[in-house]
């Protein structure tokens, strides 16, 4: 019989000899450190490359006795590298990994994981760093044999945010059972964030664990960093007895520095204005550094076109996520305005701000008419022409003309966006009028009838605001994802909602049937009668122009990314970058200048950007100036039958009125889109256009972004549902499955069971 001590080459993890990464490796010595000062860690041995090869004759029933000194099977076989689990490299998931083994059949699977290590995985990942290089031969691994533990949970767990960098906040992601398909990226697992103590599931799962026992990984995981002193990624597994055990401890690798919010200037920022409405997570490096500024400078173009004179909006990059800011006044900034436009500015500007928001037909007539016959008859025309010939030229296009085509489009995209800003946007201004009128004249007698859905049943089923599905049609207004027009699996032209004859003739027939009751209450009071039939008549023609405005906003963008196709395959085809679509990840200096290789600064962007549209950006940063404040804020208040919210509820925007219970379903991208649910309740980042058949499926409508101007606002309508907008944070703090009820004429949406 072999004694353990008698065999120091195959030292078990309570050996002093197991302290030691050059001889056992790092993942062996880190367990035998936590053994011995106290931590539950499955009994194991290590075996080296050398002690293998002096088994003898008869290595099989070797290690099945050694192995039988440490305990009863099965066992798990894993490497055991002295340059893995490093801060700067981790090699996680790159060796073979061999569990529930029996001790006759442990030959096999050590010489299987060292094998590994000569697996082309291992050398490509090896060959990126030049310390890797050096430390490491093929060949040079240890194995740990350990006892294998029968979770009835597992999973992972780091000591600091892997997003933001936080390192008041602890990850624990966790799955029934074996936590491989975890590791291995092939289930998702519930995850769990806990701070302070506190434990909050963010994305619910199997129920895997409950708060107290998140929070005991937590501990652990804490414990180890205190050991080890730096932040720790460990892997943890309980047993079915309720024992909590140490799988592995290794360094956070590529840790970032904690994440920053602060506003970039003074003022409000918000990521859910203009531009920032059509952007649900953070934007690619090319479309941050070409578009938006040719966006920004369209913008100004028109506002010179209609007002003589230009006044930036501010705007800013914070991690990756747009931020807008409303100028600040000045004494300067107001001459400026006054005398550059000789008087023309304050006119434009008290119809679309000012008068608009009282006398919404009296804005009609002084400006907002022409603006929108000036839209109808020569922007969206121009538009359309510029984009049919820039389709024609860029099949033949050289590269700097490719680029003349992008700075083109983008630019009069902006100038669109001009106007979608004064016309369109003109229309929640009109509907807080048509709100306020309901309120004083129409309520009392027509709430009852129409209950929750108020005056907003005025503004349903309008011709015009149909919802349809056009090929430009975008998810993002961020270039680097396909339009509607690019998705074999959906129909454009038309849509669940459009193809559902039913639903919306009832909606146009309340609608109308609305139009009546109001007209009969008011027929006793001729002045009455007429200032509604005037301020009806306004709200819903600008409430429909606001829809077709918004349809086509992105006409260009298949061509756009036509031409960074063509730019991406052109750079790929002279090795500057590896892969085409890594032009996203670029500048617009790096594209007209291609002098060298930029794989390597695509790739560290690409990485940057998938931990960035991760983040849960703030909707605002800083504060409004204290004359202007918020008037969107201000507008929801207003807008709110009651003030007294419930406890624990979501407060948002009431964008479409209704209630409705359901499900939760998150939904960050399209990748998302085929997992929806007929019923569910859709809770997103935001919407855009190419969102909308979702909308036909959906019992509610909730985002994070977004205003009353919003997509989702205006759809919700168009198929009778409500919608809660501008949450600021409803996808982190609801799961999918959670059941939840949505109120969208109070603003609220509400839990109505925990998270797991």
């Amino acid at each position: 019989m072999i004694i353990m001590h008698e065999a120091p080459r195959f030292p078990t993890l309570t050996d002093t000899g197991a302290h030691m990464p050059e001889s056992v490796g790092r993942k062996a010595a880190n367990l035998a450190r936590a053994a011995a000062q106290g931590f539950r860690v499955p009994n194991g041995f290590v075996v080296t490359t050398a002690a293998l090869r002096e088994l003898g004759t008869d290595p099989d029933a070797t290690l099945a006795e050694i192995a039988a000194g440490i305990g009863p099977g099965p066992f798990a076989v894993r490497s055991s590298s002295d340059v893995e689990d490093l801060p700067n490299a981790s090699y996680a998931g790159l060796y073979e990994t061999m569990l529930n083994l029996d001790g006759e059949h442990l030959t096999d699977a050590v010489r299987q994981v060292m094998a590994s290590a000569r697996n082309a995985q291992v050398r490509a990942y090896r060959g990126t760093d030049p310390t890797r290089r050096t430390r490491q031969t093929e060949g040079d691994l240890a194995v740990l044999v350990q006892q294998m533990i029968q979770p009835g949970a597992s999973g992972v767990a780091f000591t600091a945010n892997p997003l933001t960098g936080q390192r008041d906040e602890t990850i624990v992601t966790a799955v029934r059972g074996l936590a491989e398909p975890l590791i291995a990226s092939e289930a998702v697992g519930e995850e769990w964030v806990i701070r302070a103590g506190e434990a909050t599931c963010t994305r619910a799962g199997d129920g895997a664990l409950d708060a107290r026992q998140a929070g005991e990984v937590a501990a652990l995981a804490r414990d180890i960093e205190t050991e080890f002193g730096s932040p720790q990624d460990i892997e943890w597994a309980i047993d079915d007895e309720g024992s909590l055990f140490l799988i592995q401890a290794r360094p956070m690798t590529a840790l970032s520095d904690p994440i920053s919010w602060e506003p970039p200037g003074p003022g409000l920022w918000a990521r859910n204005f203009r531009i920032g409405e059509w952007l649900p997570e953070a934007m690619t490096p090319l479309f941050a550094d070409w578009i938006i500024p040719r966006l920004e400078s369209g913008y100004l173009d028109g506002m010179w076109k209609s007002a003589r004179v230009r006044v930036p909006f501010r705007y800013a990059t914070v991690n990756g996520w747009y931020y807008n800011a409303t100028p600040i006044p000045s004494a300067k900034t107001l001459w400026r305005v006054l005398v550059d436009s000789r008087g023309r500015a304050p006119w434009l500007l008290y119809s679309v701000l000012a008068r608009v928001s009282r006398n919404p037909p009296a804005a009609d007539r002084a400006a907002l008419h022409v603006l929108e016959t000036e839209w109808r008859e020569e922007i969206l025309p121009r538009y359309r022409r510029l984009v049919e010939d820039a389709g024609r030229q860029i099949a033949t296009a050289g590269m700097m003309q490719i680029m003349t085509v992008v700075d083109r489009i983008a630019t009069t995209a902006g100038n669109y966006l001009w106007s979608l800003a004064v016309v369109g946007g003109s229309a929640w201004k009109m509907e807080r009028v048509l709100a306020r009128f309901w309120a004083n004249h129409l309520a009392d007698r027509l709430d009852t009838q129409y209950g929750a859905a108020g005056y907003q049943v005025l503004l349903r089923g309008l011709p015009g605001a149909e919802p349809t599905l056009s090929p430009h049609a975008v998810y993002s207004l961020d270039w680097y994802f396909p339009t509607a027009g690019e998705n074999p699996t959906v129909s454009v032209g038309t849509t669940e909602g459009s193809r559902d004859r039913n639903r919306a003739a009832a909606i146009l027939a309340e609608r109308v049937a609305a139009e009546i009751a109001c007209r009969e209450a008011l027929a006793k009071d001729a002045k009455l009668l007429r200032e509604f039939n005037g301020l009806l008549d306004v709200t819903q023609r600008f409430t429909a122009i606001r829809e077709e405005q918004a349809r086509d906003l992105t006409l260009g963008w298949p061509t756009m990314r036509a031409c960074a196709r063509r730019l991406g395959e052109q750079l790929q085809h002279t090795s500057i970058i590896d892969n085409s679509d890594d032009v996203h990840f670029l500048s617009r200096a790096e594209i007209a200048d291609p002098q060298r290789t930029h794989s390597k600064n695509a790739g560290d962007r690409r990485m940057r950007w998938e931990r960035q549209r991760r983040l849960q950006a703030p909707l605002t940063l800083g504060r409004p100036p204290r004359l202007i404040g918020d008037p969107i804020a201000r507008a929801v208040t207003a807008a709110r039958n009651t003030q007294e919210m419930p406890d624990g509820a979501i407060l948002g925007h009431l964008a479409s009125a209704g209630r409705a219970t359901g499900r939760v379903r998150i939904v960050i991208d399209p990748a998302d889109f085929d997992h929806f649910q007929e019923g569910e309740i859709l809770v997103a980042r935001a919407t855009a256009p190419a969102w909308t058949p979702l909308f036909g499926r959906a019992a509610a409508v909730v985002t994070d972004g977004g205003t009353l101007a919003a997509h989702a606002s205006l759809i919700a309508r168009e198929y009778g549902i409500p919608a809660v907008v501008g949450t600021g944070n409803a996808t982190s703090r609801l799961s999918t499955g959670q059941l939840v009820r949505v109120d969208g004429s109070v603003g609220t949406v509400l839990p109505l069971e925990d998270t797991a």
